[in-house]
């Protein structure tokens, strides 16, 4: 009788977990809506923290469309400053979904995933 008890407990713990954690299942595509000063930082944060470097990012990112394209820059050197030439790497990209009311960024390189403090967004 102890198994079919613990076979209970367990399949009940399980179901109540599932209904309080929402995963990737439950990500829509999204824009931010009324952009700050806060959003703007938190944005610039997720993305130089997911490339490990600082990059520059225009003020209505992620107002008009849900992906964000960062291309690489190509190395200047002495010989070189402004170098020439195209670049054949593929561009960084991250998508920008709301799951409940959080605003995420989403590394597309592994799917690693940003929360946007102080961010306001809507589905697409």
């Amino acid at each position: 009788m102890s198994w079919r008890r613990n076979y209970l407990v367990s399949g009940m713990i399980v179901s109540a977990l599932g209904c309080q954690t929402m995963g990737a299942d439950f990500d829509q595509p999204a824009r931010i809506t009324n952009p700050t000063e806060a959003s703007r930082a938190a944005l610039q944060e997720a993305v130089n923290n997911a490339l490990h470097t600082e990059v520059t990012l225009a003020d209505d990112a992620l107002t008009d469309s849900n992906v964000l394209t960062i291309e690489h820059t190509p190395p200047r050197t002495i010989q070189n400053p402004t170098p020439d030439g195209r670049i054949l790497d593929m561009p960084y990209q991250f998508l920008l979904v709301i799951n409940d009311s959080d605003c995420v960024l989403v590394d597309q390189r592994d799917r690693s995933r940003y929360l946007l403090n102080n961010t306001t967004c809507a589905a697409e």
